[in-house]
Formats: C-alpha cells, sequence, structure tokens
C-alpha cells in the first residue's frame, strides 16, 4: 500500500497542482493545499486499490 500510496499521492498532487494553477491561485498557499490535499486523499485511494489487487487472489 505504501508503494501505491506513493505513485498515486504524487498523480493527485500533480493533478491538484494543474488545477489550482488554471484557477490562477499561484500563490504558497494554493500550491501548498493542492499538494497536501493530493497527499491525503491518496491514502484512501490506496486502501481502495489495493484492496482491489487483493481481492482478486
Amino acid at each position: 500500500m505504501i508503494v501505491l500510496h506513493l505513485f498515486i499521492g504524487a498523480t493527485l498532487a500533480g493533478v491538484g497542482l494543474v488545477a489550482v494553477l488554471v484557477m490562477g491561485l499561484d500563490d504558497v498557499w494554493g500550491l501548498g493545499g493542492a499538494v497536501l490535499a493530493g497527499f491525503v486523499l491518496a491514502f484512501p485511494v490506496a486502501w481502495l486499490v489495493a484492496r482491489g489487487l487483493n481481492s482478486g487472489q
């Protein structure tokens, strides 16, 4: 699950950064919030992906 979190967190943080930059919020708080949101949201997403991968065994 940790490896999944690394990849999923980086992807979600990148998507959040692009969304924040498109909205024009290019200050430290907007960018930091997007990265933090990606990091936090990656935990349940990684858990769901890991559960889905393990259920097929």
